[in-house]
């Protein structure tokens, strides 16, 4: 079995990548690896379903141990990817998405140069604002701090591979489908294919032997 990809899909906070996740997985199989952060869960957020939720300490040791694949600050808080689990997966053959934010997504870039980059963005910056307000999850001041970050991020699209509009939430999630398949058909996924292709069975090939013959007495 060969190794998997690995899709790594980052965006402005609020843009809707939780949600693009969930659906994209409901469509197609993935190994999703878990991020820890030090940040309190929001409401409906399961610890080791959603994020593995960890205090200050406990993330600074996991860095210190070189234990994550990517880590960063976002929003006063900290976000990290595990290594171990992500490197298991990718070896088994497993197809891995990570969902981190845009530094991260870059850390991975470097340290993984085949991962596969994805950057989901919203429709506009209003819009962003809009579903930042009506999330009600975040402070007056908190928002405005996301919408400059996203500003700056967005600079950073052309660093990635894809680039996926989240404005019809169906039309995004086949966007990201077909990222994910067309990747799944590229040569050295296909090998085995191909190699199953140039083979020959038996007892295929003793039906077809009668027929031609049969086709040979006409």
């Amino acid at each position: 079995m060969g190794k998997g990809d690995l899709f790594v899909m980052t965006g402005a906070s609020g843009v809707g990548k939780g949600t693009l996740r969930a659906r994209l997985m409901e469509r197609v199989r993935l190994y999703y690896s878990i991020s820890m952060t030090t940040r309190p869960p929001r409401e409906g957020e399961r610890h080791g379903i959603d994020y593995w939720f960890v205090d200050e300490a406990t993330f600074e040791r996991t860095k210190q141990e070189g234990g994550f694949l990517e880590y960063a600050r976002y929003v006063e808080h900290s976000y990290g990817t595990p290594k171990a689990p992500v490197e298991r997966a990718l070896a088994r053959g497993e197809d891995v998405l990570l969902e981190i934010e845009v530094q991260g997504a870059l850390q991975v870039a470097e340290k993984v140069p085949e991962a596969q980059l994805i950057f989901v963005i919203p429709p506009s910056l209003s819009e962003l604002r809009r579903r930042l307000l009506l999330r009600g999850k975040d402070s007056l001041e908190k928002i405005e701090k996301r919408l400059e970050r996203a500003r700056e991020e967005l600079q950073m699209a052309e660093r990635f591979h894809y680039v996926v509009v989240n404005d019809v939430l169906e039309s995004a999630v086949a966007d990201l489908e077909r990222i994910i398949l067309t990747r799944r058909r590229i040569v050295k996924r296909m090998r085995p294919a191909l190699e199953r292709a140039l083979e020959r069975d038996p007892d295929l090939e003793a039906e077809l032997d009668e027929i031609a013959a049969r086709m040979r007495r006409r």
